[in-house]
């Protein structure tokens, strides 16, 4: 289940535009490493433009003043006038050229103004990304056409959209979908039928982006299409809210297209285009899960540092223990290295020229598996606290820091937009293929890197992504050479192999960030050398498992258990779980429950309108 979730298959992955130069990751596989793709310009990293900088403070300003953190976990909402209010800064139309009516931003400020949203309630994050990342904004501009571009781009600035994909069966597999869209030559519109189910942004859109199946006909082979539907279409019914572990506030649901008429001018592409432009699209949203990642690290670092120096235990503060130095060291480290992945593969994702679609799938993978271990530590180093929630915590007279709230939050990433066994999956396919293709494609991909050779620890460092990098492409050439029906069965070594490669990913940008630092006096190469050798330790022990593991007995072991060889197992304990099918796939045809869309209302001004609670209770930084 994923609440925001765009398809992945393998043989979708042919969206890449094809003169643009391979990325990082396209290279690191084969054995050939430059670290040159991944180079800063001269300067702060971290300096942005005038413009967008003046854009952050008020989003930051916004974010402190008018929204109540606290308010929107007890009412699981957004209250209208922090919607409006991001609206009127311009929020929602981050990256929107202002020729449409956007700021025109860069992804670097789109990524930051999410580590503000996401810190301030992760709902607000989801609700930009969900907008702006894979919603209609994205497929418009990558694969509209002009006429589009000028309806539904000024609309995004203020009109909030939501990208409809997943059905109850579809899961990663979007081939499995059931929704329809008939053409109706007379009119030349299309009827669309069917049910997708979380959908962010569903209660509260204006818009939608719809994937809907084409059936063949004599004019086109048909097959999955994208169609933008105004959420007010009659037989447009948001059925139901969904409500999850974490990420309390998301406006996620289930919608019901009963009998949709929708004009063919608002298809989006061609019949049967409607993959492509999902992948295409996701190529660079995806970069919004690193960005709230590497913020919840952050954060997590903050809360550590303070709370490890405040608390004091057998004489001296706990964070001068060795066993809680380690994770601080960790939680550091791995910060560290979630900024440097998402300013390095931001800015290559926006230069155009490179296809950083690899580079967005490992980021993502990596960060999502990353945050969730940080999270887990910070509960660890808080005890008690830490799983406390912050408002117990207040009502006791203490700070209340929302670290189990973090926990539950940052969970989702390991599902959305992908889960982590899926992209492994996807990812060892297409490497596969790439050892299998003409020697031409490893041409392509020059050799080299920036590594100064001078002995230092970051040039040691990328010596042994170097070395790795060679042995990794040896492991993966030997796979290539083997029949594919093997491949299928070998998920788990697939995936550590994956693993070490995301590994040396951010081992590489670690160093490349930290050396741009280092340049404008940040003294950023203890952090990298820290992450880096945490991640060699790793990757030496993904290395050995490859070797020496239970795969081939925890395969016969699951094989036995599915069929019914242990049930008795299951015994002495009682099941809580709610009678009803394990999947249920809803029946087409008209709604029977009224609409539960959400108008918002705009408020006149943000002072005027009162919040959910007394007063703003941000999380505490």
């Amino acid at each position: 289940m994923t609440a925001r979730e765009a398809p992945e298959h393998p043989s979708g992955h042919d969206t890449t535009p094809p003169l643009r130069r391979p990325g990082y990751a396209a290279g690191l596989f084969l054995g050939q490493v430059n670290t040159d793709l991944l180079a800063l310009p001269e300067g702060d990293p971290r300096r942005l433009d005038p413009a967008e900088e003046r854009f952050l403070s008020r989003l930051r300003e916004f974010c402190e003043k008018e929204v109540d953190s606290a308010g929107i976990e007890r009412a699981d909402r957004i209250p209208d006038h922090v919607i409006e209010g991001l609206k009127d800064i311009g929020a929602m139309s981050i990256k929107v050229p202002r020729q449409y009516g956007g700021l025109g931003l860069s992804s670097r400020c789109y990524h930051r103004a999410l580590m503000l949203t996401s810190t301030t309630h992760p709902a607000l994050s989801e609700l930009l990304a969900g907008h702006q990342a894979i919603g209609l904004a994205q497929p418009i501009a990558l694969f509209g056409t002009e006429e589009q571009k000028r309806q539904f781009l000024p609309r995004c600035v203020r009109e909030i959209s939501a990208f409809a994909l997943t059905e109850a069966d579809i899961g990663n597999d979007p081939f499995r979908m059931h929704t329809k869209a008939v053409h109706d030559p007379a009119s030349d519109s299309y009827v669309l039928d069917g049910v997708k189910t979380w959908t962010t942004n569903a209660v509260v859109a204006d818009l939608l982006v719809v994937m809907a199946l084409v059936p063949a006909s004599e004019n086109g082979a048909g097959g999955m299409t994208a169609f933008v539907v105004e959420a007010d279409t009659p037989g447009v019914t948001v059925e139901h809210r969904s409500a999850f572990l974490g990420l309390r506030g998301l406006e996620n649901g289930s919608v019901r297209l009963h009998q949709v008429v929708v004009p063919a001018r608002n298809r989006i592409g061609a019949e049967g285009e409607g993959l492509t432009i999902a992948l295409a699209a996701q190529d660079t949203g995806r970069l919004s899960l690193p960005a709230v990642c590497a913020a919840a690290a952050k954060w997590s670092l903050s809360t550590a540092r303070q709370w490890s120096a405040a608390r004091v235990q057998w004489g001296r503060p706990i964070g001068q223990h060795d066993a809680v130095a380690g994770k601080l060291s960790f939680i550091a480290a791995t910060a560290f290295a979630l900024e440097a992945m998402v300013e390095v593969i931001g800015r290559q994702a926006e230069q155009g020229d490179t296809d950083a679609r690899l580079d967005a799938e490992l980021a993502k993978l990596f960060a999502t598996e990353q945050a969730w271990v940080v999270a887990d530590e910070l509960v660890q180093i808080r005890g008690g606290r830490g799983y406390e929630t912050a408002e117990s915590a207040a009502g006791r007279g203490e700070r209340g820091i929302p670290v189990e709230q973090l926990l539950r939050d940052v969970r989702i990433g390991r599902i959305f937009d992908g889960s982590s066994e899926a992209l492994r999956g996807f990812l060892a396919h297409d490497l596969i293929a790439a050892h299998r293709s003409s020697a031409g494609q490893r041409e392509a991909v020059p050799t080299g890197r920036r590594a100064r050779g001078d002995g230092s620890v970051l040039d040691t460092h990328l010596a042994f992504v170097e070395q790795t990098s060679r042995r990794l492409a040896r492991e993966l050439a030997a796979i290539a050479e083997g029949p594919t029906t093997e491949i299928d069965e070998r998920q788990r070594f697939l995936g550590r192999i994956v693993d070490i490669g995301a590994e040396l990913y951010a081992m590489s940008a670690s160093c490349v960030y930290a050396e741009a630092l280092d340049a404008v006096g940040a003294s950023a190469a203890r952090l990298a050398d820290a992450f880096c050798r945490q991640a060699r330790l790793r990757i030496v022990h993904l290395f050995d498992r490859l070797a020496d593991n239970t795969d081939e007995q925890d395969r016969g072991l699951a094989h036995s258990v599915l069929g019914g060889d242990h049930t008795w197992l299951e015994d002495g304990v009682v099941d809580p779980s709610t009678d009803g099918p394990w999947i249920a796939e809803p029946e087409p045809g008209p709604a029977k429950v009224p609409s539960l869309r959400r108008v918002l209302r705009a408020a006149d001004s943000l002072t005027a309108t009162p919040s959910m609670s007394d007063g703003p209770t941000r999380r505490a930084q």
